[in-house]
């Protein structure tokens, strides 16, 4: 048996899975924690990784790994390989004025025509998520760290690099900035690479920070970043992905499949044919694992919605399941949105949340659990819509993701969103994607023009909708009181 590991390095946790690479059946996981926060020095990552591989067996006898990682967090290298400061993650909204500047500047001090020109630039408009705003960030609040930064990486770029023998000196590495690597889908991420052309755009990495910076080598699909050569035989290391393309991946995601995964972050993700280029900045035109495109719609509140209402009416999960469930949909009238940590997709960096229309007869705790759960999937349902209007195909929709295993969100789900709604068993389908990643490097390596395994899918049970309108068009009739636009 050839057996193959794939990473999930996300913001709350490291997971390795390892699986045989013919059928893709697990034989033996691991997991470990990462530290809370919205800035993380990256070696706990590693930390985590090593701990996770050790639970799992280790690689010894593992022939290919990849590593599917949290997208945009900001990695700044020194000369030497050193990690300048913690690294800020895709949730971490400090960088919002900067990414408003950078619209307005591209834009020559028109920020309309600054987001169609990033649009086309990049197929995103740029929000504080994005790597290439922490580097404004990074040059305008942090002079001294910025000055001494000479590569920037992201997340999964920096676990590829260390796993292959990469890193500081002090820390038993080869301080090669040059031997970096990142992939397709992660790169359209940064804000200066683009899926449309497959090249980095070095002119708005220096309009964000001042000057060049060693950019992760792009490598494609079924190719390998890196062999290492071993006693018992070489190491492949496959491109890796960001975490949304290694979960489509996972999931064997095909043109007209969307995926809503409810985790830390909310995202509404669908595989297309094309490129997408939004300039509203509600869809981000990410590239895919495989070559194609991943058009997606991010939202910064999802599960935590879910936390912290059961932890304010407290209760478990189970018991805030039980408490929506027993509420009528809508909630008789009470509205919950969700921007708890600002938002991003409507860009609202500065908002907060808000419970609308509150009566003597909705302010139970059935009222409030029923209103969580509805507005966090009223605000993926936009995402959703947003995707409809650049054209991307919604055949079948999956719901995936820790919050998606409430009871209340799988059978609510259907209604927000007005369509069927496909629950497969739970699973890590971001390391599971990253291993079916590495199965296909070793794969390329025998036959150059093999498929991507088709490993055996996993059961998924249907959900059949009764759309409410209603609760959509109440949750639309308040979300915009909840904040300004940015600059306005």
């Amino acid at each position: 048996m050839t057996l193959v590991a794939g990473v999930d390095s996300s913001t709350q946790s490291c997971k390795v899975v390892i699986k045989d690479a013919a059928t893709g059946a697990l034989v033996r996981s691991g997991r470990a924690t990462h530290p809370d926060g919205t800035e993380v020095d990256p070696r706990h990552w590693w930390t985590a990784l090593t701990e996770a591989l050790l639970q799992a067996g280790g690689l010894d006898d593992v022939a290919a790994v990849a590593v599917g990682g949290q997208q945009h967090g900001m990695v700044a290298l020194d000369a030497d390989g050193a990690v300048v400061r913690d690294a800020l993650l895709w949730n971490d909204t400090r960088s919002a004025a900067a990414a408003a500047d950078l619209v307005v500047e591209l834009g020559q001090g028109d920020p309309v025509a600054g987001a169609a020109a990033w649009a086309e630039a990049i197929g995103s408009v740029p929000v504080a998520s994005f790597t290439v705003t922490k580097l404004r960030w990074l040059r305008d609040h942090e002079p001294e760290r910025a000055a001494r930064v000479a590569a920037v990486a992201l997340p999964h770029d920096w676990l590829t690099w260390r796993l292959a023998g990469f890193g500081p000196v002090s820390e038993g590495g080869i301080p090669d900035l040059t031997a970096l690597t990142t992939d397709r889908s992660d790169a359209s991420g940064t804000g200066y690479w683009s899926p449309t052309t497959d090249d980095y755009r070095p002119d708005l990495l220096r309009l964000a920070f001042g000057r060049d910076l060693v950019l992760p080598r792009v490598v494609g699909p079924a190719e390998a970043a890196r062999t290492v050569e071993r006693p018992g035989g070489p190491l492949v290391i496959g491109a890796g992905a960001g975490d949304n393309a290694a979960a489509a991946l996972g999931l064997g995601m095909a043109v007209g499949d969307v995926a809503v995964s409810i985790g830390t972050s909310g995202v509404v993700s669908a595989i297309s044919p094309h490129p997408t280029t939004d300039a509203s900045g509600m869809v981000t035109g990410f590239a895919d694992a495989t070559g194609a495109f991943l058009p997606l719609a991010c939202t910064l509140n999802a599960s935590r919605v879910l936390d912290v209402t059961a932890r304010l009416l407290g209760v478990d999960h189970a018991g805030l399941s039980s408490l929506a469930l027993s509420a009528p949909a809508g909630a008789d009238g009470l509205v919950m949105v969700p921007y708890l940590e600002g938002e991003r997709t409507p860009n609202r960096p500065d908002a907060t949340g808000a419970l609308h229309g509150m009566r003597l007869a909705n302010t139970t705790p059935a009222h409030l659990a029923r209103a969580a759960v509805e507005g966090m999937l009223c605000a993926l349902a936009d995402g959703l819509d947003a995707l409809r209007e650049q054209g991307v195909p919604v055949d079948r929709v999956r719901l995936i993701g820790g919050g998606a295993r409430s009871e209340a969100v799988q059978a609510i789900a259907p209604a927000v969103l007005g369509i069927d709604v496909l629950v497969p068993e739970p699973g890590e389908y971001v390391a599971d994607g990253a291993a079916r990643q590495a199965a296909w490097v070793l794969a390329r390596s025998v036959d150059a023009s093999a498929p991507v395994p088709a490993w055996q899918a996993e059961g998924e049970v249907l959900r059949r909708a009764t759309p409410t309108p209603e609760v959509r068009a109440r949750y639309a009739s308040v979300r915009e009181l909840t904040a300004p636009r940015p600059g306005a």
